[in-house]
């Protein structure tokens, strides 16, 4: 017998298509991660006084989207438990879930993780944004699905028209009912502002040393806010085409060049000083440290409704490494994820 191995050709030619065709692209989420698993949660129940969503989904159902991948799964499933364990009316939740890659894996991992959950999962088609994306000052701001928000009112069906936006690094310590019910008047988009910070680090010099560019915020009196949480009108996004307005600004930094942080500068330039103004303790953010150390953090001056880890240090990677922030002992308790100490035989 020879000691060579023997391939068929056509299994030959098969593998140098897949292994040296320029052509074949791999997605970044398609990587062989192993999917973490986790521990089921407990269930939680409507209490006596929470209207029936049977009687009037639309008035009584609270929609949240969050996404879902490999790297952030973790964080995304602590959020989903800190959310149903506050709130008064779980059973009422919806949560709208955005993937690029990996449906069937993830719809299976939530299932298990919560067996009584309402959910669905979305497939976001990185495609609508891979030509459109510039790098920024953190590789991780440069996925493409962090520009899913962007397309909720295409994603979701049009009996939602109003959405809770959440990122997979946070956790909610109140009644999200609370959140929900805020009066977005005529605004299209509610969220904590935050006007002390200064506005112009945002953008380029390009920016603002172009007079066209300047001049977008010449009516408007502009203000930071964090859009990893949003309360958002869905009818009124439809109506007047934001998806576009958004695209449109993403065009323009391809070809000028005028921000340099992901996807939060086209919601300023669309929004920033058209939002209605929420409570801050509805996104103590920045606890992730900035964007290049993810130093730690204290919590800003106020009330906690919503501890967020926006910033490059996330609490599960520190947590892991034995060098946590003394903030995220507060995360720890919605980790669900099984150590391997806890489950293997080994």
């Amino acid at each position: 017998m020879s000691p060579h191995l023997h391939l068929p050709t056509t299994l030959l030619l098969a593998l140098s298509l897949l292994f040296f065709s320029p052509s074949v692209h791999f997605p970044a989420e398609a990587n062989l991660l192993t999917l973490p698993k986790f521990q089921e949660a407990p269930s939680f129940r409507n209490g006596a006084e929470c209207p029936k969503t049977n009687t009037n989904p639309s008035t009584h159902t609270i929609h949240i989207s969050m996404t879902l991948d490999a790297t952030y799964l973790r964080g995304s499933v602590a959020g989903v438990l800190s959310v149903l364990k506050h709130a008064t009316c779980p059973e009422n939740i919806v949560f709208h879930f955005l993937a690029a890659h990996r449906r069937s894996q993830l719809q299976h991992t939530i299932l298990t993780t919560f067996p009584y959950l309402n959910f669905h999962i979305y497939h976001f088609d990185t495609n609508l944004v891979n030509n459109k994306i510039s790098s920024s000052i953190r590789r991780a701001l440069d996925q493409p699905l962090n520009y899913a928000r962007i397309y909720l009112a295409e994603l979701l069906p049009s009996t939602v028209k109003r959405i809770i936006y959440f990122d997979s690094d946070l956790i909610v310590v109140d009644d999200i009912q609370k959140l929900w019910n805020i009066n977005l008047n005529s605004r299209v988009l509610g969220a904590p502002e935050y006007c002390h910070a200064n506005f112009t680090h945002y953008f380029t010099t390009r920016f603002w040393q172009n007079p066209i560019f300047a001049n977008t915020f010449r009516s408007r009196k502009p203000c930071y806010f964090n859009t990893g949480v949003m309360v958002i009108d869905l009818v009124k996004w439809r109506k007047d085409r934001y998806t576009e307005k958004l695209e449109n600004w993403m065009r323009i930094q391809k070809r000028y060049r005028i921000y340099e942080l992901g996807s939060l500068p086209p919601f300023l330039l669309v929004f920033a000083g058209n939002v209605e103004g929420v409570e801050h303790r509805w996104n103590q953010h920045g606890l992730g440290g900035d964007n290049l150390q993810g130093l730690c953090r204290d919590l800003h001056p106020g009330s906690v409704s919503l501890l967020h880890w926006s910033g490059k240090g996330k609490p599960w990677l520190r947590l892991d490494s034995k060098k946590p922030c003394p903030l995220d002992g507060l995360w720890a308790p919605y980790d669900l994820f099984k150590h391997e100490s806890l489950y293997s035989d080994s």
